[in-house]
């Protein structure tokens, strides 16, 4: 089941950003399942299936983004 959400952007933004209304659809969905995974609000898996991406491809993008795709210490990791 998939829920469809209506966003209203000025035309004036797409143009500015050189996007199709496609291109700004995806993006929105990735950039926002990109803040919820770092916020801790989705796992990496739920933030790859909001984003429509393969979950690997989302890791790639965390990394690109320097988004920390685990919430470990180098210290809790000596510790185990």
């Amino acid at each position: 089941m998939e829920d469809i959400l209506t966003i209203h952007i000025p035309d004036e933004i797409r143009h500015k950003l050189n996007r199709t209304p496609e291109e700004m659809c995806r993006d929105i969905r990735t950039y926002a399942a990109l803040m919820l995974f770092s916020l801790g609000k989705l796992s990496s898996g739920a933030a790859a299936l909001m984003a429509g991406i393969p979950h690997v491809m989302f890791l790639d993008l965390c990394t690109e983004y320097n988004i920390p795709i685990s919430q470990i210490t180098p210290e809790e990791l000596r510790q185990a």
